[in-house]
């Protein structure tokens, strides 16, 4: 591409807490629309804010997590502006004093080397409401008419919600750049244990700086910004569309407009929504009702010494421990809830390597299929364990095991309770294959011959059809041994 390409970004991370920041309302998903809320997240006048420590223990953690410099002493202040979702009329937020700044984290880069992004701040700030957009029927009242058009309705129950905003320094610069970042990031906090990070529920979102300039060139290009983007795919996807879009206006002699636009899934495009605010346009100022944050710098120690054993610890620990192999490791750390599912796995049935397959191949899979996490599905580390037993025991071959836990993983039954309920115990009677080894030789001469004259697929196929006969259930290894001494014999 003839364009250097500049990406700066703004992750805003719901921190798991019991209450919200500044009051005691529940910070609860999926609750019934405005239940959650009090005078306090709802701007009553006089209802005075208290701050949550253990939302500010949470924004410690995730801080000193990302490498960042704590300081010691910060405070909030009053973002203001206008909008139905903030009830106030103003934001608390930190604008000028960031709990955090001057932090990284170390991604891969397009040509597979290392690259440093920087953090330039974390500050802590309280989430809006929720806008619902619906179509509506609109009575007239009394005379018994009616319209129909669009409404739009307010949640309060996010209002309030503790958040952390992580600022990137415009260093990244490709989309595969920005959702690797996003990927290690989301690892980071999870393993932290400071958010559930699910993109899905709002509690990690996503906005994106984007601008374009010559290769080399040092000043940066007009940047827009990109909301709206609910997976790390659709972050890929929109910066891609974004990049291609700027592209084009400065091929043909146009300038680029600040703007801020949001990502249409269904349309595959950016749409703009409106001119792109400066900072000024806030009139940020010290909340007065919220005394500063001062914290001793044991208190950071501290912070820093209790952090969690992170991904890369975890992976070297589990090649040095385990004898995995790297990539096994990584795969399997990339998630805090993943790397969990494994050890416990192995606490029940010790043969690494086994157990990293199962869950890195078949159980992924439908984790991925499902839209879960390894803590969120009825398939326990209990069951995986049963299951790789009963595939020792010979009850089960490896072929039907991958049916059994899809079974067990959608009905949430024990996988011996599936094999007993659907008659898959693998059939390991000599005499009751002997029968059926011997029709299949009957059956097929040709192939027979084939294997006589040294062609071993034919083996294979014989196999097969034992296999094809049994509906699965033969033990595949004693069907070996029967054919090939029948046929040789």
């Amino acid at each position: 591409m003839k364009y250097e390409v500049v990406i700066g970004l703004e992750v805003h991370v719901e921190l798991l807490t019991e209450c919200k920041l500044f009051c005691s309302c529940p910070n609860r998903f999926a609750s019934e629309p405005n239940v959650n809320t009090c005078p306090v997240c709802l701007g009553f006048p006089g209802a005075l804010p208290q701050m949550s420590y253990d939302a500010l223990q949470q924004a410690l953690n995730a801080s000193v997590a990302l490498n960042c410099e704590i300081a010691l002493y910060s405070y909030f202040d009053r973002k203001n502006y206008f909008y139905p979702d903030m009830p106030k009329g103003y934001q608390i937020s930190q604008y000028y004093r960031p709990l955090g700044s001057k932090g990284y984290l170390v991604i891969e880069n397009d040509s597979g080397g290392d690259n440093k992004v920087g953090i330039a701040r974390v500050h802590m700030e309280e989430d809006a409401g929720k806008l619902v957009h619906a179509s509506s029927s609109v009575s007239a009242g009394s005379s018994g008419t009616s319209s129909s058009g669009s409404s739009s309705m307010v949640d309060y129950n996010r209002a309030g919600v503790p958040l952390i905003e992580i600022v990137t320094e415009p260093d990244l610069h490709s989309s595969g750049e920005a959702r690797r970042y996003l990927e290690k990031l989301k690892s980071v906090l999870q393993y932290a244990r400071v958010s559930d990070c699910k993109m899905e529920e709002g509690s990690l979102r996503c906005d994106a700086n984007v601008s374009l300039r010559p290769p080399g060139g040092q000043l940066f290009g007009t940047k827009t910004e990109l909301k709206n983007m609910n997976s790390f795919r659709a972050v890929e996807k929109s910066l891609d569309h974004e990049i291609k879009r700027q592209a084009a206006i400065i091929d043909r002699g146009d300038e680029v407009v600040t703007q801020t636009l949001r990502w249409d899934e269904n349309k595959q495009e950016t749409i703009v929504m409106r001119s792109k605010l400066e900072a000024h346009d806030y009139r940020c100022f010290a909340d007065p009702e919220l005394a500063p944050i001062e914290l001793a710098a044991s208190e950071v120690e501290k912070a820093r010494a209790a952090l969690p054993e992170m991904a890369e610890a975890r992976a070297e620990r589990l090649v040095n421990d385990y004898n995995l192999p790297e990539y096994d490791a990584k795969v399997l750390t990339a998630s805090r809830c993943l790397a969990d599912y494994f050890e416990s796995c192995l606490a029940l049935y010790n043969n690494p390597k086994e157990v990293s397959n199962w869950v890195m191949g078949e159980f992924s899979a439908h984790l991925k299929n499902a839209g879960l996490e390894a803590d969120q599905c009825s398939f326990q580390p209990e069951d995986m364990a049963e299951l790789l037993k009963m595939i020792d025991e010979k009850l089960i071959s490896g072929k039907l095991a991958k049916e059994v836990l899809e079974k067990a993983f959608q009905s949430g039954k024990p996988p011996r309770k599936v094999v007993e309920e659907e008659g898959l115990l693998q059939i390991s009677d000599q005499s009751e294959l002997e029968e059926i080894v011997d029709q299949v030789i009957s059956d097929n001469p040709d192939s027979i011959e084939s294997y006589r004259g040294g062609k071993t697929k034919a083996l294979g196929f014989l196999v097969g059809q034992v296999m094809k006969a049994t509906k699965g259930k033969a033990n595949p290894q004693l069907v070996n041994e029967l054919l090939i001494k029948k046929i040789d014999g």
